[in-house]
């Protein structure tokens, strides 16, 4: 795992083509701004867990 330290406003790149962006901090929550292709999925973990066991698929 990969660990980066940003402030609000700067941003990541993953690939060519996907950028992660800080936009706000607030106590414990940050908000992230993802511009990615439309044909790449953008899920939170928590609910993609939550389909796969749904679904019978193994998680990990």
């Amino acid at each position: 795992m990969l660990i980066l330290t940003r402030k609000i406003g700067e941003s990541l790149l993953i690939g060519d083509n996907i950028r992660v962006a800080v936009l706000e901090i607030r106590g414990k929550q940050v908000r992230l701004g993802i511009e990615a292709p439309p044909d790449i999925a953008v899920m939170r973990e928590e609910l993609c867990q939550q389909v796969n066991r749904k679904n019978g698929r193994p998680q990990g």
